[in-house]
């Protein structure tokens, strides 16, 4: 029986341009309507068009320019389609949509919102990567500090950004930068926390969120975060930004501590950052192979060592222990699995979480795959498999996992179709910009995996004080059957040890350069 045809719609705004949060709210609305399969609300960038073209889109006449907002839907019908535009028109476009009191015109551009505000010393940038250095030059000549939540720029693009940023004293935050904590408030992807005595170096914006949440938890406060981007700590970057964020730590009173995460890291910029630190500094350094710089006593390759490290530069002594009631559930999920169940599949919305569990993983498990093999591919049963799903190839023309949880809850149910999978591993990020209620989304799709014989294990990023409820998003997920975990590592420990039936590597304790 032949499945029926699937309708493909699309409606070009002209010059209706919206920044990435809203193109990506959007997208969520026209997917969580029924009836949809694909859906995507971008601006017609050349590489968004070609992404649409993949989508199905490919004989379909699109008269667009890349200042056009495109809003396209495959449904199983016409109706359903429709239905799904017009709550993505409605979200966008609607009276009333931006403003609660009073409609007005947002400003047509920086110089526009200058004048309604001259006060403004921050511009946040997230348009399309080649249109984004231009637009921050733009507020490097107005005198703003820049966070430049937009990927996608050159990297001769970025060192002459920030090379300018650096003559005029201004901070160029990003390209890529996720996370920023500044002044209390949160920019991009944040939490809430306290404020206090640590300031953080991220050229990470989940490996921040991490460690600024393990801190809250154990009770100490953030001075600020400054996120300088993934790229920033390259050997064709050099750590520009990285440095001029150490300089403003050295110099603030408030900041007795410094750490520094990063995942793509040149070893003489990260070891020129430390050595020039006069205030107590640790690093979390991923993606270096470095021998000299790992061995260094300040360097760290887990994000809870490297938290747990600066609490103790404060005074605090925490430990990386289990409860006995995990240590109890591991032991109980590795002696239930069946012997063909074997795979670990991590499913991340961050990429630094992906990271750190990689260098875990290689310590324990073989063969490992990074990308998802064909569907057809025979090595595919026997490789564990660890997916940073925030990566650009998982988001062209779809929202950020941390945005929609649809694309993970439709990647979990396939694993629970996978008799060859041992343990699902993912995190969960919530907070300010992520998903209003994730584990709602999550924990259906999570419950049909463990009713197939595998085990889920989360690690639940947030504090008490972010929007969605902390207790709440763990609550759904232990009703699903998950074990959850105190930290990503941790979590990792525990899906390795669950997958290769030996429950002590739970709790490993290995050294922390290791």
């Amino acid at each position: 029986m032949m499945a029926a045809a699937l309708t493909l719609l699309l409606t070009v705004r002209r010059g209706a341009y919206k920044d990435s949060v809203r193109q990506m709210a959007a997208t969520r609305a026209m997917l969580e309507a029924s009836g949809v399969e694909w859906a995507g609300a971008f601006m017609a960038t050349p590489a968004n068009l070609q992404q649409l073209h993949a989508e199905g889109f490919a004989d379909t006449e699109i008269n667009a320019q890349a200042n056009d907002l495109v809003l396209a839907v495959r449904a199983e019908d016409k109706a359903s389609a429709q239905r799904a535009l017009a709550l993505a028109e409605a979200g966008l476009f609607a009276a009333g949509a931006d403003t609660t009191r009073v409609q007005e015109s947002p400003p047509a551009d920086l110089r526009a919102a200058l004048c309604e505000d001259r006060t403004a010393n921050i511009a946040m940038i997230s348009v399309p990567g080649p249109y984004a250095a231009l637009e921050a030059q733009k507020a490097l000549s107005e005198g703003l500090h820049v966070m430049l939540f937009s990927d996608g720029v050159d990297l001769a693009d970025e060192l002459a950004l920030k090379q300018r940023a650096r003559t005029l004293g201004l901070f160029v935050m990003g390209p890529g930068a996720g996370t920023s904590w500044i002044g209390g408030i949160g920019f991009g992807f944040a939490n809430r926390v306290r404020s206090g005595q640590v300031g953080i170096i991220a050229a990470s914006g989940t490996g921040a969120q991490a460690v600024m949440c393990l801190l809250d938890h154990m009770g100490i406060g953030i001075s600020q975060v400054i996120g300088v981007g993934a790229h920033d700590l390259t050997a064709e970057i050099g750590g520009l930004s990285a440095q001029m964020a150490l300089e403003a730590f050295e110099a603030d009173e408030k900041t007795h501590a410094i750490i520094l995460i990063s995942k793509q890291t040149d070893a003489a910029a990260a070891a020129r950052l430390l050595d020039g630190a006069s205030k107590p500094i640790v690093a979390v350094l991923l993606g270096t192979g470095d021998v000299r710089l790992m061995a260094r006593k300040d360097v760290y390759s887990t994000l809870e060592q490297g938290a747990y490290a600066v609490a103790g530069l404060l005074g605090y002594a925490p430990q990386i222990t289990l409860d006995a009631h995990l240590v109890d559930q591991i032991e109980a999920a590795a002696t239930r699995l069946s012997p063909d169940r074997t795979r670990v599949v991590g499913l991340f919305s961050g990429g630094t979480l992906c990271e750190e569990a990689a260098a875990i993983a290689v310590r324990h498990l073989a063969p490992i795959a990074r990308t998802a093999p064909p569907p057809l591919d025979p090595n595919a049963r026997h490789a564990h498999l660890l997916l940073d799903l925030g990566d650009e190839d998982h988001t062209r023309g779809r929202p950020h996992p941390m945005i929609d949880a649809a694309a993970r809850s439709a990647l979990l149910l396939e694993q629970a179709a996978d008799p060859t999978v041992a343990v699902v591993l993912l995190d969960l990020v919530i907070g300010e910009g992520s998903h209003p209620d994730p584990a709602n989304v999550l924990a259906p799709a999570a419950a049909r995996v463990v009713e197939s014989g595998a085990v889920v294990i989360v690690c639940v990023i947030g504090t008490a004080a972010d929007p969605q409820d902390l207790n709440k998003q763990r609550h759904q997920l232990e009703g699903a059957g998950c074990i959850l975990a105190p930290t990503t590592a941790r979590a990792a420990y525990a899906a390795f040890a669950i997958a290769l039936r030996k429950p002590s590597i739970a709790s490993k304790t290995e050294t922390r350069h290791s």
